[in-house]
């Protein structure tokens, strides 16, 4: 995994300043180095400029980028950041037909089937990926994302200049560009946040390329937007069993295909389903090779003592998590964080982001990423499962699934309610967030044959792709990257999200059960107690000093009269709310920001303004 960056201008010629371009291409990967501290370097030519911070997975000698190949005249560069499972089969098709490879990297994979293909090439890739291939001959810039939205890829216009980088702080270091926010962003932050709209970078003119796009940028041409990949519904004809079956070979090829690393693999293990499916196989392949797998888990001090079961959160994960560690044979590690780690990392999460980000669910994950990254660079992880297979309780309630909104944030009052009325007024957050929820739903691939409760799985379903799982992507990503950690996600592989999209919600929770299909296609590789183990997710503290340590902080830093966000938040319902018990079980986003991570959350706000030199503009 790497970051990239670099710009575009179809008619200013760079070479001409090319120490002042050089300077800035070095800015800008050096704003990038924590998600390659490997290696680095810039590639300048006369309309664009691409730079590269790079973390070493493959062919680790041979992989310098940004790369530059020259075949009968024609020069294309890539800046990639990425890995691509196919990366064997795409090579063997490329020797065929006449390409001689001077490396055993993914990167001259994409390439050259670039130069072969064309940007149609895209749609042949398996894999996570955001790159910026620019073709001299054409004098075109195409930049790329992976189809699930796995790797992340910013950019902006400025003055006909386009400016991009994996990370919002890349295009930032560029002097061109500034750290505004209007109502859209500011919407983006209370009302939407920690979530994002599809396509928005919340600061002024900022965008993302979206998941499965494709923007090309040439002399000749206009800015041009393609999505290559989407899903497409249509009837499910393989039976019940048939079904069970491509799930498991599915599922089981892409966690043996997100194997290949030339550094050694770990994996995050939680004791749920998902999690301890990707270990087991993960810990049978390298069995076969004399391996010992390596797993991680999660929890906070003194958990088993301040934990409440709720509708949630059922059960702590240790027990399973023993359980699992014995059934596959792996080495494994507890790792635990404190409330004045956790509270220091929120923080941090902040930079890893450039955004206010999900409080301490995103700032407790960065601290154990940096403790696994002391050991390994490639983690598995379980992630994505339960917006694929049906997981989450919107899924199942029925004021959720009947609700005309986004179903993991239902009630707004809690976002609403801190902030002061003209600033309320200005952001018409209700407004905002209808618009953003209708057109989503609106996008939903329909199939006419779909009975009224199927179409709206599909819109629940639809919903949870393209902006729940977006958020713990972002999430894992930052987290991970910011501490020089590759962490991958095979069920996002697109073959399975393809194929389960289509299956009827009978088959996904057949006899009642949560995520049926997922578990029913595990059978034989983990233990019962495991296989249909009541989803419990991510862990967060219960510790009431905790709480106590956010609202002193709270009334240090916020309420002190010099906050940034002052401009927006009321100081008596700050105080009134500060001063009123927190309801555990009432998340306000998911299944885990209740009062206290709303608190975080604000404090968030707070330094991204202040350490960001955010300014509002109108």
């Amino acid at each position: 995994m790497c970051g990239i960056a670099g710009f575009y201008h179809k008619a200013k010629d760079y070479r001409e300043y090319g120490t002042h371009y050089r300077s800035i291409l070095t800015g800008m990967h050096k704003k990038l180095w924590r998600r390659g501290p490997d290696d680095a370097g810039i590639y300048l030519s006369r309309h664009c400029g691409l730079s590269h911070s790079r973390l070493s997975i493959r062919d680790i000698s041979g992989g310098h980028q940004p790369m530059v190949r020259t075949s009968q005249g024609r020069t294309c560069s890539i800046a990639y950041n990425g890995e691509i499972y196919n990366a064997k089969e795409l090579r063997e098709t490329l020797e065929k037909r006449g390409w001689r490879f001077e490396t055993t990297c993914d990167t001259e994979v994409i390439l050259l089937g670039y130069m072969e293909f064309g940007s149609a090439f895209v749609t042949q890739l398996n894999g996570i990926f955001a790159c910026a291939i620019y073709d001299s001959a054409k004098e075109t810039l195409c930049l790329f994302r992976d189809p699930m939205g796995v790797k992340p890829l910013f950019y902006t216009e400025c003055q006909e200049e386009i400016i991009f980088a994996s990370e919002i702080k890349g295009i930032l270091a560029h002097p061109g560009v500034k750290a505004e926010v209007g109502r859209e962003g500011l919407n983006e932050i209370f009302g939407i946040g920690p979530a994002r709209s599809v396509g928005c970078g919340v600061f002024r003119n900022m965008r993302e390329v979206r998941p499965g796009e494709c923007i090309s940028y040439g002399r000749n041409q206009p800015l041009r937007q393609e999505l290559y990949w989407k899903l497409e519904s249509h009837p499910h004809e393989d039976s019940y069993e048939k079904t069970i079956e491509t799930v498991s070979s599915l599922v089981q090829d892409a966690i043996r295909r997100q194997m290949v690393s030339d550094v050694p693999i770990c994996t995050f293990l939680s004791g749920g389903v998902d999690s301890s499916l990707v270990s087991a196989v993960c810990a049978d392949e390298l069995k076969k090779q004399g391996q010992q797998l390596a797993t991680f888990s999660f929890d906070f001090v003194d958990n088993q003592k301040n934990f409440k079961a709720n509708d949630f959160q059922p059960s702590q994960d240790r027990p399973f998590v023993e359980k699992m560690v014995a059934h596959i044979g792996s080495s494994h590690t507890f790792l635990e964080c404190g409330n004045e780690k956790q509270i220091e990392m929120l923080f941090d999460s902040v930079k890893a982001h450039d955004l206010p980000a999900m409080a301490d669910v995103d700032a407790s994950m960065l601290y154990f990423c940096s403790l696994v990254s002391t050991q390994y660079k490639v983690a598995l992880t379980g992630e994505c499962a339960d917006e694929i297979f049906g997981g989450y309780p919107w899924f199942h309630k029925r004021e959720c699934f009947q609700a005309d909104t986004f179903p993991w944030t239902m009630d707004l009052s809690p976002r609403k309610e801190m902030l002061s009325q003209e600033f309320l007024e200005y952001l018409d957050m209700d407004s905002y967030v209808q618009e953003s929820y209708q057109r989503s739903v609106a996008e939903t691939p329909r199939w006419e044959g779909d009975s009224p409760e199927e179409a709206r799985r599909r819109e629940i379903s639809y919903l949870n792709l393209k902006w729940f799982m977006q958020t713990l992507l972002n999430r894992m990503d930052r987290a991970s990257m910011y501490n020089g950690l590759e962490a991958r996600v095979p069920f996002a592989d697109t073959r399975i999200v393809r194929y389960v999209w289509n299956v009827p919600w009978e088959m996904k929770t057949r006899n009642g059960v949560v995520k049926n299909l997922l578990r029913e296609s595990g059978r034989g590789l983990l233990p019962e107690e495991v296989l249909f183990r009541r989803k419990s997710p991510y862990p967060k503290t219960y510790d009431p000093r905790y709480e106590s340590l956010l609202k002193g902080m709270v009334r240090e830093r916020i309420l002190s009269g010099h906050s940034p966000i002052l401009q927006f938040v009321d100081p008596k319902k700050v105080e009134k709310f500060l001063s009123q018990p927190s309801d555990y079980g009432k998340p306000w986003y998911g299944q885990l920001m209740a009062g206290p991570q709303m608190l975080a959350y604000l404090l968030q706000i707070d330094a991204w303004m202040e350490n960001y030199h955010v300014q509002v503009v109108s």
